[in-house]
């Protein structure tokens, strides 16, 4: 079964699933959703377009954590100095101050694979990822990639656990850190093994419908063939 790869690296990432209203979290990896509404976004799918995206919620999905990243928060404030006033939904102003808090990941790295039947599917994600359709973002549109998400070698003829233990590391080593010695991965697995993930698109993403999906994570050996995947 082949497997398709993305490269997910830059100064900011935020994948949340829990997200409401002005509290904006993040997950410590890739969400499956968000990863989903980058290629949709690759591919130029719409929104309400869930014929299209559909398929792409059939394959199983990998990431390996080459950086963790630091755990940040972004405080936010519109509309809270003296004077100053919000437009509300329903056009009216308002003197009330809103506050945001919005985490994100600093600094990560994270090799995500993507494996199905189709390999039809996985080279045409693989080509809109070399020529995407609109812009490519790290779960906020303002979260822009440091390094293309796609790589030459992309797509390879191995399963996904396989593929996601041997491939390069991609983290560019820093000069005040040291390779690690291991990496951890993150699959998902069967029903009830497993940690929950609330992120498995149900409908289009105009809809906002999310279901189950389990996965299961642990510590591989660092690999070792070739230390890092160039940009």
């Amino acid at each position: 079964m082949p497997t398709l790869l993305l490269r997910l690296v830059g100064p900011m990432q935020s994948w949340g699933t829990t997200s409401r209203f002005d509290q904006r979290d993040t997950g410590k990896e890739p969400s499956k959703s968000g990863v989903l509404g980058l290629i949709a976004a690759a591919m130029g799918i719409d929104r309400e377009n869930w014929t299209d995206l559909e398929p792409l919620t059939r394959l199983v999905m990998g990431v390996r954590h080459d950086r963790p990243g630091i755990p940040k928060r972004d405080y936010q404030t519109a509309g809270c100095a003296k004077g100053d006033r919000v437009i509300k939904a329903d056009g009216r102003l308002s003197r009330d101050g809103i506050v945001s808090r919005r985490d994100y990941l600093a600094d990560a790295a994270f090799l995500v694979g993507l494996s199905g039947n189709d390999r039809s599917l996985l080279e045409r994600v693989h080509a809109a990822l070399h020529d995407p359709v609109w812009p490519l973002a790290l779960g906020r549109k303002s979260y822009v990639p440091s390094e293309p998400v796609w790589l030459r070698d992309g797509i390879q003829d191995a399963g996904l656990a396989d593929t996601l233990r041997s491939y390069p590391w991609i983290a560019s080593p820093r000069d005040w850190e040291s390779v690690p010695e291991r990496l951890r991965l993150s699959m998902e697995s069967d029903a009830g093994s497993g940690l929950l993930r609330m992120d498995q698109p149900l409908s289009s993403f105009a809809e906002r419908r999310f279901g189950a999906r389990y996965v299961s994570s642990e510590w591989i050996p660092f690999p070792q063939e070739v230390p890092h995947v160039p940009a």
